[in-house]
């Protein structure tokens, strides 16, 4: 299937029967296709480097599967190496290197600039369009391993519109060259006539017979006629359709078709997962929802920047890893060596492993609910051996007057950078932060029982997180405090703060989130006083099954600002409980407001929901009184203590209880 970086479209998602054989006369394109937009053509110039000898069709088809499989920076060098192993076994004379291609002879033809394509940007498609597109009408409930049918289904029914079209034929520059400047070349551009013949199996997908257009156009203005006469001669004049781009300036079946391919290429490259077809999926068009709900979340900017990098590098490198198994075990000739057998296992378990994590990714919940599995794994340090505590400062410079109202047995230690401090830290230590702006990976490596505070307002000691980490701050201390403190959060994909094990007190601190807010994970104990949660993608404060949590004096607004058209997440707000095991929730004079969700939503196992359009306690307006019964009745189930809560101007309401 579709995988590694190659050439537009890949090829190993469509195949067909074989088609006819055509010879080397070029067909004209009528003026429509080709001097149609000649302002918007393509540019044309001349490139530096060495034509590839002509091989024979199976040689040159192997080589051709090969570098479409590879990523372009490692192309070249393979390429070179299968000519040279089948120059070898066939006993053939080494040749001399061939000339790099210069400015054209008088009498060779000049390649002319390509036409514009069609385009149709998927990006332009709404998320609903995209999910009626491929859930509906192409895949229509499919399971994975019917979707190469499915697509090819759809594709000869706009094939069907026209059997005979103008195209652009974008293929790998390795097929044509063996020595250029990679980024000179990004593809070779042909101007071809495209004969479309309809598949003969529906076990796969499509090939196409091509023959090059008058005039001869391309965007490499010096490569030979004669060298893509030859290529295409020893291809049987058959290339992938995908690769082929439909131009502009023909009418309106050819638009459809050209829409068509889009289609497909984004299926191929973006949707599908190599993995897809080996496991069993209930439901197949709801995890392609999910991928699309997943793409959309990256180009609008709902997963930051640097989070959707981290996951596109992973794709890619998954991708150029089961290429590398791929090619490692079609260089086995005989029965493997047990070197041979461990290397493939090590690739095997590579695969399996970036597999598993980019599941993790896809699965929409993890980024609103924030991590499901432990972060730290480093060792409680415990106290010091000879029993004493440290005051750690952290400031450029230090002076008395800063250290004038500590003890004057206070043992110090300066630092001007927060993660030394923190690594520094034994339990029972203390760091104090004077105004500035840090960074600390170290705060999501939180084990031993200390105290991080600032010194002055809380605005002016603003900690950011690191945006190629995928935690801000992490803890399994048994007591951990924060009082004083900006927390920003950059491009981390976990909740803000993560209180893993133990307890931890926040106090007067300003939580300013750009992922997902404050989780307790399960038996985990968290108290907030004084402080201020906004900006989180899913709920302000997330509690998990059988954790504590003590909220007084905070404020918590504007969360939930995950866009996202799943009711279920839209329900997140200002405080998000899961029941069963019960957590404990002990609210007291908090403002909870202006959250695109409930101010509180109680996710619960119960066969029915109830939505409490009104304030319950204090301070707000009583609702109807059945409801108030009820909901009386599941807060003192579920351990929770509210009052003087000022909850209000929440867009779906204040309070939500609804099955998990």
């Amino acid at each position: 299937m579709a995988s590694g970086a190659r050439a537009p479209g890949p090829e190993d998602s469509v195949r067909t029967a074989s088609p006819d054989r055509r010879g080397e006369k070029g067909v004209s394109a009528p003026t429509g296709a080709v001097g149609t937009l000649k302002s918007a053509a393509s540019r044309v110039r001349s490139v530096v480097a060495s034509p590839r000898p002509v091989k024979g069709k199976a040689g040159r088809e192997a080589a051709r599967r090969r570098l479409q499989l590879l990523p372009a920076s490692h192309a070249q060098g393979r390429a070179e190496g299968a000519e040279v192993g089948e120059e070898e076994e066939e006993g053939a004379e080494v040749e001399e290197e061939e000339p790099l291609l210069s400015v054209p002879e008088e009498d060779e033809e000049e390649a002319r600039p390509l036409p514009p394509v069609c385009m149709f940007p998927m990006r332009g498609m709404w998320r609903d369009e995209k999910v009626a597109l491929y859930c509906d009408e192409v895949l229509q409930g499919c399971k994975a391993e019917d979707a190469d049918g499915a697509m090819s289904k759809y594709l000869s029914e706009k094939l069907k519109l026209k059997d005979k079209w103008f195209g652009v034929w974008k293929t790998n520059p390795e097929l044509f060259f063996v020595k250029y400047e990679e980024a000179s070349i990004p593809f070779v551009g042909i101007l071809v006539e495209v004969i479309c013949k309809p598949h003969q199996s529906s076990s796969s997908c499509f090939k196409v017979t091509v023959s090059v257009a008058e005039p001869f156009s391309s965007n490499i203005a010096n490569i030979p006629r004669g060298l893509v006469n030859e290529i295409l001669e020893e291809l049987e004049h058959s290339v992938p359709l995908l690769e082929v781009y439909p131009v502009e300036g023909q009418d309106s079946d050819n638009h459809d078709i050209a829409l068509a391919l889009e289609v497909v290429r984004f299926f191929y490259d973006f949707l599908w997962r190599d993995w897809d077809d080996e496991e069993s999926c209930e439901n197949y068009t709801a995890l392609i929802e999910e991928r699309i709900n997943l793409w959309c979340d990256i180009q609008d900017g709902t997963i930051p920047g640097p989070i959707a990098q981290r996951f596109k590098k992973t794709l890619e490198k998954y991708k150029n890893k089961r290429v590398e198994l791929i090619e490692y075990q079609s260089n086995i000739k005989e029965d493997p060596s047990a070197a041979e057998t461990v290397e493939c296992w090590k690739k095997y378990y590579e695969i399996v492993m970036l597999c598993g994590l980019l599941k993790m990714w896809e699965d929409l919940r993890l980024r609103v609910h924030g991590p499901f599995f432990p972060r730290i794994l480093r060792r409680r340090k415990g106290k010091r051996d000879f029993g004493k505590t440290i005051t750690h400062i952290v400031a450029k410079v230090i002076t008395t007057d800063m250290v004038k109202d500590l003890s004057s047995d206070t043992l110090l230690q300066q630092h001007d950078d927060l993660d030394l401090a923190l690594d520094s830290c034994y339990s029972g230590d203390t760091v104090v932060i004077f105004p500035g702006e840090y960074q600390a990976v170290n705060l999501a490596l939180l084990t031993d029982d200390i105290i991080i505070k600032g010194v002055g307002k809380r605005e002016e000691i603003m900690i950011t997180s690191e945006p190629s980490h995928d935690s801000f701050v992490v803890s399994k201390a048994d007591n951990v405090k924060l009082m004083h403190l900006s927390l920003i959060q950059q491009g981390t994909v976990d909740g803000i703060v993560v209180v893993e094990s133990g307890h931890m007190t926040l106090e007067n601190c300003v939580l300013k989130c750009e992922g997902t807010g404050v989780c307790v994970l399960t038996g985990a104990a968290l108290t907030i006083t004084d402080s201020e949660i906004t900006g989180a993608q899913g709920a302000g404060v997330e509690l998990y099954p059988g954790s504590t949590a003590i909220l007084e004096r905070n404020e918590i607004h504007h969360c939930n600002n995950l866009r996202t058209s799943d009711n279920s997440k839209s329900t997140l707000g200002g405080v998000n409980m899961k029941v069963l095991p019960t957590p404990k929730l002990k609210m007291t004079n908090n403002h909870i407001y202006n959250n695109n969700g409930y101010g509180v939503s109680i996710l619960q196992p119960t066969e029915q929901f109830f939505i409490v359009a009104e304030a319950f306690n204090k301070g707000a307006a009583s609702g109807d009184k059945k409801d108030d019964s009820m909901l009386s009745r599941v807060m003192q189930n579920l351990n929770l203590e509210m009052s003087n809560n000022k909850i209000e101007a929440n867009l779906k309401g204040d309070i939500r209880i609804v099955t998990s």
